[in-house]
């Protein structure tokens, strides 16, 4: 792999529908051993329903703003230089635990999970993808949703679903 240097604002952008994704490294840049993305998200904005990973894990360094998570029963919330770990096969979700947009930098371990999101994005996000499409693109990637936990989330934790794109 050849030195890389990204900047800021370099990255391919996207929306998922309710919190963004800037692609940093993906898989084929690090042999599959892991992949970062960037996750902005607006104030008070839930990232997806409550899920779980059945390949990889999750580790969600927070840059700016105040994130919060639900992994298994507990709840946790995490500030800037705070690093918050989701195992593969336990249940989590997260949000913006603020009124201020946050940024989070999420390592996926191993890689391969990024091309979930590069393909939602491409499907218009979870607002804009197709029921079945989107059941489809959960299976892929061994990936379980429960999206009726949305109405008790938005409600426990005063966020919105889905979200709005971080400008």
């Amino acid at each position: 792999m050849a030195a890389k240097v990204l900047g800021p604002r370099d990255g391919k952008l996207g929306f998922l529908g309710s919190i963004g994704v800037r692609f940093m490294i993906d898989s084929e840049e690090t042999g599959a051993r892991f992949s970062l993305v960037e996750h902005p998200m607006s104030p008070r904005a839930l990232a997806a329903p409550l899920h779980r990973h059945a390949r990889e894990d999750e580790y969600s360094y927070v840059l700016r703003g105040r994130l919060g998570a639900l992994l298994g029963d507990e709840v946790v919330y995490a500030n800037p230089g705070d690093l918050v770990f989701k195992p593969r096969n336990q249940w989590h979700t997260f949000w913006n635990a603020g009124d201020e947009p946050a940024f989070i930098l999420e390592i996926i371990s191993p890689a391969g999970f990024e091309r979930f999101f590069s393909e939602l994005v491409d499907a218009r996000g979870v607002t804009g993808v197709e029921p079945q499409v989107f059941a489809e693109l959960c299976a892929r990637y061994g990936l379980e949703m429960k999206l009726e936990s949305v109405p008790g989330l938005v409600e426990r934790f005063h966020v919105r679903f889905p979200g709005e794109p971080v400008t």
